[in-house]
């Protein structure tokens, strides 16, 4: 009985730390982050996040870092049956891959990948809602889609401990969001 009693505690508390684990950029430069970007594929934990009125289909357009370390992103997203730019701020932390975002609650924002000249894997996270949803884009520096690009950004989504069921070429989205 013991021994079952210890063997489920420590899957509660492995199951808890799962969705935290991410492979992150390595001493990332976000001064070279700056510039303009296209967003060419979304994945998402949860279905809904990405449908096209969904709260989370963001066609991200620029990164441009702050004097204070953080980042500053500018994005599109439909809203009121109609494409709006916004512009939402992003938090350093201690660790320089990871940054806090409030935008649609208390968010985790993870860069996952990084050739600052071609793509960029990021994640955001929601780390206060309880079903810790989570959704990530392949972002380009040209509207061109790499199929290798395209498969490792796949790679990359299929190695995170939260299942990432949607994968979505948004490449034709994204210019209808255009401002």
């Amino acid at each position: 009985m013991k021994c079952l009693l210890l063997t489920l505690g420590l899957a509660l508390v492995c199951g808890v730390q799962a969705i935290d684990v991410f492979e992150t950029v390595k001493h990332l430069d976000i001064q070279k982050l700056a510039g303009t970007w296209h967003s060419m594929a979304m994945a998402a934990s949860t279905s809904s996040l990405l449908e096209p009125s969904g709260s989370l289909r963001v066609f991200i357009s620029e990164l441009r870092p702050t004097p204070e370390g953080n980042l500053e992103v500018t994005l599109q997203a439909w809203e009121d049956n109609r494409c709006m730019e916004k512009k939402i701020f992003a938090e350093k932390t201690e660790s320089l891959e990871k940054f806090r975002i409030n935008y649609l609650g208390e968010n985790r924002l993870v860069f996952l990948d990084a050739n600052y000249e071609d793509y960029l894997f990021l994640c955001m996270e929601n780390i206060a809602d309880p079903s810790q949803t989570l959704m990530c884009q392949y972002l380009a520096r040209t509207l061109r889609v790499d199929k290798q690009v395209m498969e490792k950004f796949s790679d990359a989504v299929n190695t995170l401990s939260v299942r990432m069921p949607i994968f979505l070429d948004v490449t034709q989205g994204a210019e209808r969001c255009r401002i």
